[in-house]
């Protein structure tokens, strides 16, 4: 038999077990083993009954993606036809789920007549994640099994459900107690089927999938959602083939799907939004380090400062069961950072995303601390002081006197010297920076700043922490900002300097807006603070001391107090969470330009504002690659996806530059070069990396 398939016959039962480790993914070797022993098993006249297994415990996630956007997505055996012929099967055909059955995986468990799951096994249809829809029946056959709406539900969402909500909805008809027991369950279950004489396959629960619904109940889910979607369009395809599944017969609807899918599959959304899940995979390998490689002990946890970046990071950890304690200098701090962390706790519990115990087992693993000596055994210590180099470094000398040997030091510094503040220490070796996103118990970014005398075993050992932690790790050399916040100190200053020159922040702000970022630069900086802004780049002035105007507008706001939301004005006026456009933003950019000598005009286009912010977004980027400081273009996507709100659907900055093409991208840089006089010859220096790709014929950012 295929190795990919372990088959054997007990009796009256044949076993199909799924052998493609890791996942048994479903690319088109296994479908063809798959198929070749569901046929040997149906013409054996000694099987009465069929159940397909994962062969190691693990059913299947699915489709493999690699194949997406190729021939061999639907290459024969394509999974849907394969799937439709197990549905024509004379014997009782069952799904034994263990662990996971997501996707193409759980597209397999509907086609089967019946399905039984262990008690902890997962089961979903995430490929909206992916620009995609179910293309191998799901979007048919799972409402008509479950009904229309909960089934919208799980392929709008993405998200898994549980074993015991899938028993609830009728998804599957069975739990096993465990997972070593599913198997012996589900040759109980088909002995008690075929005692029953049961149909090989029963009739559909929800022949009419959409009864019981309101007669405008898709047209109000879209017209209520589509705020929300912005410009994605596999939720709508999803919909859509939800919405045929209850107006067309099955076979008809089967054929709809696929047209369906093929739409979403040949979208530039989809192929941007398998970028980044590749992308995700490949961020974790370091060039020049092993797999493995012995990584360091990480046990117990220590976070100085029990502020908000602080509180953040501390919830990091005590939400994957690692003990935290938590320092500070004053006591009404701390029981402040403490309280607030318990808050943030009890948020989730109304929410219903934590039980009141779990609340109380995360508390009992943060401990507070007024003394350093309380740090002596953590195995990895993280400062989240105040963003001043004086400081951080004081903290260091301290760690290196009271801390381990072997003890990981970490600072999370958003843009400061890592190496500077490793160089205090006598063990450099150990410092690694660890920027958090704010909120850090909720952004999923790590940026991981590797020092010049950062050990390897230390970046592998945090990149590992942070993947426990739920995180994304993502590699940074040392520089002024690392990636994210280097890269948008370009970004930020045209979106300055576009007021100044007569836009508005709303029409600067619509322009991002409108290619699905979260918020635009301007809205971003009043939720950061300008007053964080200000103090960030007052720090390295020296660098931009021949651009007057340089952030001009950020300075006039931060002279008159206006931090952004936190004082209700900044580059808008905020009523609560409500904002408003500030006329005297606009008077503040009429009397500074004026000063300054800068020609304000009516003129400002959209695709000028487009092309100046992303342009030299992207242009940063890619220098930051040319200097090694990004470990591949990818990782740079991630950073802004996951710390920026960059669309995933647009594929991140990097993606992005590809897909406008980089001789565009080279083009615009020159021409505003050209077109801003001196504002343009000082910024707009095209990266040399650029260049040389263009010049090149390069379609794709890499090193060359």
């Amino acid at each position: 038999m295929n190795s990919l398939i372990n088959y054997r016959v007990e009796g009256n039962l044949a076993l199909i077990g799924l052998a493609r480790p890791p996942v048994n993914a479903l690319g088109q070797p296994l479908r063809a083993a798959l198929l070749d022993a569901y046929e040997r098993a149906s013409a054996n006249a000694d099987v009465q009954a069929i159940v397909i297994h994962g062969d190691s415990g693990l059913f299947t996630a699915g489709a493999d993606i690699s194949e997406f956007g190729s021939e061999a997505s639907f290459a024969a055996p394509d999974l849907p036809s394969i799937l439709v012929r197990l549905t024509q099967s004379s014997k009782p055909l069952i799904a034994a789920i263990g662990s996971i059955a997501l996707g193409g995986g759980l597209e397999l468990a509907l086609a089967c007549g019946y399905r039984i799951g262990e008690a902890k096994a997962r089961l979903g249809l995430p490929e909206i994640n992916l620009g995609l829809l179910p293309g191998a029946g799901g979007t048919q056959r799972l409402p008509r099994l479950i009904g229309a709406e909960p089934a919208l539900d799980m392929m709008i969402s993405g998200q898994p459900i549980n074993a015991s909500r899938a028993l609830q909805l009728g998804l599957l008809d069975r739990l096993a107690d465990s997972a070593e027991t599913l198997l012996d369950s589900a040759r109980a279950f088909a002995a008690e089927l075929l005692a029953s004489n049961a149909p090989a396959r029963p009739a559909e629960r929800f022949a009419q999938p959409a009864a019981g619904l309101p007669a405008d109940f898709f047209a109000s889910f879209r017209a209520s959602n589509e705020p929300r979607w912005k410009s994605r369009l596999a939720p709508r395809l999803v919909l859509a083939a939800v919405e045929a599944s209850c107006r067309l017969p099955l076979e008809q609807g089967l054929a709809r799907e696929g047209e369906l899918f093929r739409q979403a599959e040949d979208s530039a959304q989809s192929a941007a939004l398998r970028h980044v899940f590749f992308a995700e995979r490949e961020a974790g390998r370091i060039p020049g380090i092993d797999a493995d490689l012995p990584l360091r002990s990480i046990e117990k946890v220590a976070v100085i400062g029990a502020g908000t970046m602080g509180g953040g990071i501390a919830m990091n950890f005590a939400n994957a069961g690692i003990p935290v304690t938590l320092l500070e200098q004053k006591a009404e701090a701390l029981d402040r950072g403490l309280a607030q962390i318990r808050k943030n706790y009890e948020i989730s519990v109304k929410r219903g995303k934590l039980t009141e115990a779990q609340l109380e087992q995360r508390m009992e693993l943060l401990q507070g601390t007024l003394g350093y000596a309380d740090l002596a055994d953590a195995d990895l210590v993280i400062e989240a002081v105040f963003e001043k180099m004086e400081i951080k470094q004081q903290v260091f000398r301290t760690l290196d006197e009271v801390c381990k040997p072997g003890a990981i030091l970490a600072t999370n510094t958003s843009s400061l010297d890592v190496d500077a503040i490793a160089a205090v220490t006598r063990r450099p070796q150990d410092v690694i920076g660890l920027h958090f996103f704010s909120p850090a118990n909720v952004m999923r970014l790590l940026e991981v700043v590797r020092g010049k005398a950062t050990a390897p075993d230390v970046l592998a050992t945090t990149m590992k922490i942070g993947k426990r932690i739920g995180k994304i790790p993502v590699v940074s050399g040392v520089c002024f900002g690392f990636i994210g916040n280097r890269m948008l100190e370009p970004y930020n200053r045209e979106a300055h300097r576009l007021v100044l020159e007569g836009s508005t922040p709303a029409q600067v702000d619509g322009v991002l807006t409108a290619l699905d970022l979260n918020m635009g630069v301007l809205s971003m900086t009043d939720l950061a603070g300008v007053d964080v802004n200000f103090l960030v780049r007052d720090g390295n002035r020296a660098a931009f001391a021949n651009d007057p105007s340089y952030y001009i507008l950020g300075d006039e706001l931060y002279k008159l107090g206006r931090y952004g939301q936190k004082t209700g004005r900044g580059f808008y006026l905020y009523e609560g969470r409500d904002r408003k456009d500030d006329p005297e933003v606009v008077e503040i950019a009429e009397r500074v330009a004026a000063e300054l000598g800068v020609a304000r005009r009516a003129d400002i286009t959209n695709q000028e504002i487009h092309d100046r912010c992303l342009f030299m977004l992207i242009n940063e980027g890619i220098q930051l690659l040319d200097e090694g400081i990004a470990l591949r273009a990818s990782d740079i996507d991630l950073v802004w996806i996951n710390g920026y709100g960059f669309p995933g659907h647009v594929g991140g900055p990097m993606h992005y530059a590809e897909t406008l093409g980089l001789d565009t991208v080279l083009a615009g840089i020159r021409r505003y070069r050209d077109e801003l006089g001196s504002h343009g010859e000082m910024w707009f220096q095209p990266a040399p990396l650029l260049e040389r790709l263009v010049a090149a014929g390069k379609t794709r950012i890499e090193k060359i």
